[in-house]
């Protein structure tokens, strides 16, 4: 009799925690489907601060916990650029606007198809590209944001150090004669 009892309990219990999963489910993908664009743009000539929260880094911000490196490359700002674009392209971004040496694209996530915005602000004379990556929505990312900035960094410098090496490298020239 009593692990009849016990047994209603239990099956109660999965129940309920099944009920809020769902519910959970529901609200978490409301919510990726409700937010709204960020109002993207420059501020003052720099890309935007990244709110209090830590679901947002960025190169050209104050805050120590947000900071990240920027992009750096050598040769043609137009070639970084190319090659910057093509990256974003290979990570799945997709490019929403671009105009004077600023760029914003966007990634969604798998899981749950949250946006989260990625901006790009070129200075030329430095040879730097700064980097915002930040979350729509929620508080925290997890650091999802920090580390699509890192694998993005990555992946440029992978690309143009393969293309610095395809034009640079004598012994392939002198191999294919």
């Amino acid at each position: 009799m009593l692990a009849r009892k016990e047994k209603k309990v239990v099956n109660s219990i999965v129940s309920i925690l099944i009920v809020l999963f769902l519910i959970l489910a529901v609200l978490l993908a409301v919510l990726s489907c409700a937010s709204n664009p960020p109002k993207v743009q420059l501020v003052e000539g720099r890309l935007r601060a990244c709110p209090k929260s830590p679901n947002c880094v960025s190169s050209e911000g104050d805050v120590t916990s947000s900071h990240v490196e920027p992009l750096t490359f050598q040769g043609s700002p137009e070639k970084a650029w190319s090659d910057l674009k093509e990256t974003m392209r290979d990570m799945g971004g997709r490019i929403q606007e671009e105009h004077d040496g600023y760029l914003w694209a966007t990634f969604t996530t798998k899981l749950f198809r949250f946006v989260d915005d990625v901006e790009f602000r070129m200075v030329s004379s430095d040879r730097i590209i700064h980097v915002r990556s930040g979350s729509r929505v929620g508080y925290s990312d997890l650091g999802v944001n920090r580390r699509r900035v890192e694998k993005l960094r990555t992946l440029f410098n992978q690309k143009k150090d393969q293309k610095a090496g395809q034009q640079t490298d004598p012994g392939d020239a002198q191999q294919r004669r």
